[in-house]
């Protein structure tokens, strides 16, 4: 698996051939508190990077789930819709939402290494 990338609504990719998986950070579900419920998209859905692509739902709020980048739903992870607290404790690991196939791999060079979104949480806390 390639190196992570982090976008600023903290969701995070990491790149495998031309298939991306996608998940929120650790620190979201911090923010959130404990998951209650997830919702991943069909295969096959088309997104667009930024584009609403799955649901979250904590104690605390609802949110929506985005795409950092654009491409066609090849698997969503259907442990998380079954288990959603898994996601708390393995946000950046098995508790992925969604796998696609990337349309643009140039998008992914808007994101940020994992150096640069420690620092733009730490700058941006809430």
């Amino acid at each position: 698996m390639s190196e992570k990338k982090f976008s600023k609504k903290h969701e995070w990719v990491s790149l495998e051939g031309d298939i991306a998986t996608v998940g929120i950070t650790k620190h979201a579900t911090e923010m959130l508190g404990d998951i209650v419920f997830t919702e991943v998209p069909e295969t096959g859905k088309v997104v667009e990077k930024e584009g609403q692509a799955a649901v979250v739902e904590s104690t605390k709020a609802a949110s929506d789930v985005y795409s950092p980048i654009s491409g066609e739903i090849t698997e969503g992870n259907k442990a998380i819709v079954d288990d959603p607290s898994s996601v708390n404790s393995d946000p950046e690991g098995a508790s992925w939402f969604f796998k696609l196939k990337i349309k643009d791999k140039g998008e992914l060079d808007s994101l940020m290494s994992k150096e640069e979104y420690e620092k733009f949480v730490a700058e941006n806390p809430s």
